[in-house]
């Protein structure tokens, strides 16, 4: 276990940095995209080949010179000033993305965005070519040195000279780093372009292009699409469409055909919630141009990733085949962008490497629905909070996914509370708040517990862990939800109790409690719990040795394969089973119940305590369950921990009697 954890959290690590640092990037692209636009407009309307051009000759059969239109989209920057598109290619986008780099780096300090002009101004003018990566090392580079500098000095400025240093450090700086620029950055960077410039034509002259979709489509899915897209297609595209007037880079990543086909195919053949939000969806994704809103799609079926993959290479294909390719960043990757940036002379392959590798995702992923056998839909609220998790922030637009808005009204009359695998969380929780409920006077409301993949829209309110309050508003839309994160003593059921009050009395009868099974109620805790399974002297130890401990009682009891265990570590990486009153249940993912033999439970007593997510952990009690066999004795625990004597028997009690007669001391309920 400790072998896996630590890769995993190497991968994740790998993967976050690489997040961060195209995040990095397309923060210093991104807020400039507008000029991109403007450059690709103009590129777009004046050169030799632009729609004013092709409409005077094909239309109107004008040959002659365009006056100040010919001049407009003149390449070039000469002493008559003829020429705006080479220019802003050259000076305004590098110079753009250099200062807003340095102020990045200054913490958002005008300072640095100006002394990073300065010294991207040296890249570009010791260089030939469009000197974006440049201005993406220069830029960082000035901001983040100035803003040390400054530090040196810092409040030790004597009164009435600050303007003159401020300004003469930033002069002398600046300068200094323009010539570093020129000397240095220009004359490297014009070479790593023209390198990857020729693997470029490398691959498309030997049709190997298309390949590129193997790697980027997945990358997309695990956000690292700013990386691959701003940081290495967008200057190299770029440098592209200033010799070629286009470029096929443009379209690698922003193509929207993968991600149309794959809705298009679960808005046909998928099932509940995912095939009901595909369509809108769709309008997100293709005409927003927010392909994010797909992702989720992909997580909850990872297969699919192949159908994404096929449509990406195909458009790709087409726009190889018809030479096609765009004058500027499509941003956001909107069909309405992308006909934007198209020249007309690759509006029709531009067009259909859209429509084909929209077809194509479509057919595949329809395929792979259509073979798909498992009864689940598929959990598109946890793939959204996996897609969530990748990204490292909530994500404004998958929320519809997830999210319907409940104005709910009328008595609550049933409640249900959820956990991930219905077995220990949910359970204990249910039978703390259906005391307070019933104690209220409140006997007509029934309190459930379920695995929130098993759940149905017809409760009146639901109770989850905060980690799965939006997994579980997905399967129950109209419901009123409520997150906790204390299961034994959290104020909300306090709350709760009050909303049912205040709700008003039951209009109809309510539906009986699940009662344990009558094996369980015969076994009573000596069946589940063996005195094999009790340790009393575990002293201290963490977290991860504490559940790997729990678990592998039960194995030594018979109760569960040895691939129970690894469930139980699976189970706390996504929500953790601490319940409050020093008390921690860790037990195995619903897909584990197979490991299962019989219900049984363990208990290991930690004197020096266990930090559980900085929470402090005595008493570590594993679970294992079939059905419902766990349930009456959960509520005997909830009841235990509840109590604040029954807890300091437990500390003091010296063998596995004693601990068997204090859980077992209360009735079933």
């Amino acid at each position: 276990m400790t072998s896996t954890a630590t890769t995993g959290s190497a991968s994740g690590g790998l993967r976050t940095q690489v997040q961060r640092f195209g995040t990095f990037l397309s923060n210093m692209v991104l807020p400039n995209i507008g000029a991109f636009i403007a450059w690709g407009l103009i590129t777009a309307l004046f050169i030799e080949t632009g729609w004013i051009t092709l409409i005077g000759k094909d239309v109107f059969g004008y040959e002659g010179g365009y006056g100040f239109v010919e001049d407009l989209g003149a390449w070039g920057s000469g002493a008559d000033g003829t020429g705006i598109v080479g220019p802003m290619i050259t000076y305004l986008l590098p110079l753009l993305i250099g200062y807003t780099g340095g102020r990045m780096m200054y913490d958002d300090n005008i300072r640095g965005g100006v002394v990073g002009a300065i010294a991207t101004m040296g890249a570009i003018a010791g260089a030939s070519v469009p000197m974006f990566l440049g201005a993406m090392v220069m830029g960082p580079l000035a901001g983040w040195s100035m803003k040390r500098l400054d530090a040196l000095w810092s409040h030790k400025i004597r009164p009435g000279f600050e303007m003159l240093v401020n300004n003469f450090s930033a002069g002398i700086w600046g300068g200094f780093l323009a010539v570093i620029g020129f000397v240095l950055a220009g004359p490297f960077v014009e070479e790593f372009s023209k390198l990857a410039s020729n693997v470029v034509n490398t691959l498309v002259d030997n049709n190997l292009l298309p390949l590129t979709s193997i790697f980027i489509e997945p990358a997309k899915i695990l956000f690292l699409n700013n990386a691959i897209n701003q940081g290495i297609l967008t200057p190299l595209g770029t440098t592209e469409a200033k010799d070629t007037g286009q470029s096929i880079l443009f379209m690698l990543e922003a193509n929207p055909g993968p991600g149309l086909g794959l809705l298009l195919a679960f808005a046909v053949f998928g099932k509940g919630v995912a095939k009901a939000s595909a369509p809108g969806a769709i309008l997100i994704q293709f005409v927003g141009g927010i392909h994010e809103i797909y992702f989720p799609y992909v997580l909850m079926k990872p297969i699919l990733v192949l159908a994404v993959i096929a449509g990406g290479m195909s458009g790709v294909a087409v726009n190889v085949a018809f030479d096609s390719g765009l004058r500027s960043p499509a941003s956001p990757g909107s069909i309405i962008a992308v006909w934007t940036s198209s020249p007309p002379s690759s509006l029709v392959g531009v067009t259909l490497s859209v429509v084909v590798a929209a077809a194509v995702s479509f057919l595949v992923a329809s395929f792979l629905l259509k073979i798909d056998r498992s009864v689940d839909e598929g959990d598109l609220g946890a793939a959204t909070a996996a897609m969530e998790a990748n990204k490292g922030k909530k994500s404004s637009v998958a929320g519809m996914l997830t999210r319907r808005d409940a104005d709910r009204t009328g008595p609550i009359t049933s409640i249900v509370f959820a956990c991930d695998a219905g077995m220990g969380s949910s359970a204990m929780g249910a039978s703390v708040l259906r005391k307070k409920i019933q104690a209220a006077g409140h006997p007509e409301v029934t309190v459930v517990n379920k695995a929130i993949s098993n759940l149905t829209d017809d409760y009146d309110l639901v109770v989850t862990h905060q980690d799965l309050t939006e997994r579980a508003r997905l399967k129950t839309g109209s419901a009123i939800h409520v997150s906790v994160e204390n299961f034994m003593n959290s104020p909300r059921y306090d709350e709760i109790v009050q909303l049912v009050e205040e709700s008003g009395e039951s209009g109809g009868s309510a539906a009986a409690e699940p009662e344990a099974s009558s094996a369980a109620a015969s076994a009573g805790v000596g069946g589940l719990l063996s005195p094999e399974s009790i340790v009393l002297d575990a002293g201290s130890g963490t977290r991860e040795e504490a559940i790997t401990r729990a678990g592998e009682l039960l194995v030594a009891a018979g109760a569960v394969e040895p691939s129970y265990v690894d469930a139980m570590h699976e189970r706390e990486q996504s929500v953790s089973t601490y319940m409050g009153n020093l008390l921690a249940i860790p037990h195995g993912t619903n897909e584990a119940k197979p490991a299962i033999k019989r219900s049984a439970i363990s208990f290991v007593r930690y004197s020096d305590g266990v930090q559980w997510k900085n929470k402090e952990v005595k008493f570590v009690i594993g679970i294992a369950a079939q059905g419902d066999d766990h349930l009456k004795l959960l509520g005997q625990i909830a009841e235990v921990f509840l109590d604040s004597e029954r807890v300091a028997r437990l500390e003091a009690a010296t063998s596995a009697d004693e601990v068997q007669e204090v859980l077992g001391a209360v009735q079933p309920v």
